[in-house]
């Protein structure tokens, strides 16, 4: 069985700063899994900019700050394609394309981010046609794909990554009809309503709740509640945005381990994401001395 002092499972900002720190600090026997095929995590899919202050002191579009955070760890052992499967005490079982096999590690680090709530988890009734995503769907349609699912959209929630989703839909020319949100005020720092409506052209609507989605093939309009009186909205797609959960489905087996990142709950930018990665590379190292 493979042994490393220090395994790291995901490869985006905090796993990979976390790497390339513990590297520095002179722990070399270090491995990043990452399940998809290129590491970088979220940012490879946001192709605005805003990414790179916190950790490099640059700015550049999402997938720019992907590439300089894989540059950072050049040389290193990150490994792309491999999912870990479970945890249990120190050993880590992990599939690729060869199969499955085992690797032990005296320190295990879990940065494997967080995910957007699906619609089944969101109770909307309806049918369910084509053009119902949430942001990171939209953002591997447009930037990985250069794939237009919809015209005019409805955004459901009014957190900054559904901000995010307006400027995804703009590189496509796509035009929202609305953005609703639950509450009475919008999630996002004021004054994102008004940059919505005023810049983007997107008006934004609060105290609305989406009951269903209506459409055969494709989306065609959606049922909301608006302060108690229920209205259809036309529209030919949703767009499911924020409510984040952590991807911490490991955690139930093994909940020993050290935690970085968004995967610790509250949401963050990619930048304190990098920095809690180069925090927990320096616990790791002098928990191993």
């Amino acid at each position: 069985m493979e042994r490393r002092d220090v395994v790291i499972v995901g490869g985006g900002p905090a796993g990979l700063a976390a790497a390339r720190h513990l590297s520095d600090l002179g722990v070399t026997s270090v491995t990043v899994f990452e399940r998809e095929q290129e590491a970088g995590g979220i940012p490879r899919h946001c192709g605005h900019t805003g990414f790179g202050w916190e950790s490099h002191r640059r700015i550049w579009t999402g997938p720019g700050y992907a590439a300089a955070l894989r540059r950072d760890v050049e040389g290193l052992d990150v490994r792309t394609g491999h999912t870990v499967l479970n945890i249990e005490n120190s050993v880590l079982r992990v599939q690729n394309s060869d199969g499955v096999g085992e690797i032990t590690a005296k320190q295990i680090l879990l940065a494997t981010g967080t995910r957007e709530t699906p619609r089944s988890a969101r109770f909307i009734g309806g049918s369910r046609p084509k053009g119902v995503m949430n942001t990171g769907a939209l953002q591997a349609h447009v930037y990985l794909h250069n794939h237009k699912p919809f015209d005019h959209p409805l955004i459901v929630g009014t957190e900054l990554v559904s901000f995010s989703a307006i400027l995804t839909c703009r590189h496509l020319g796509i035009r929202p009809v609305a953005m609703i949100e639950e509450n009475a005020r919008i999630t996002a720092p004021w004054p994102g309503h008004l940059v919505a409506r005023l810049v983007f052209g997107v008006p934004v609507s609060t105290r609305t709740r989406l009951l269903a989605i209506e459409g055969r093939e494709q989306v065609e309009a959606v049922q909301v509640l608006q302060e108690g009186r229920q209205m259809r909205i036309a529209c030919d797609g949703v767009i499911l945005t924020g409510r984040f959960v952590p991807e911490a489905s490991l955690l139930a087996i093994s909940p020993k381990v050290l935690l970085a990142g968004n995967v610790q709950g509250a949401v963050k930018t990619s930048g304190r994401c990098w920095r809690d990665g180069w925090v927990a590379a320096q616990k790791i190292a002098r928990s191993l001395t």
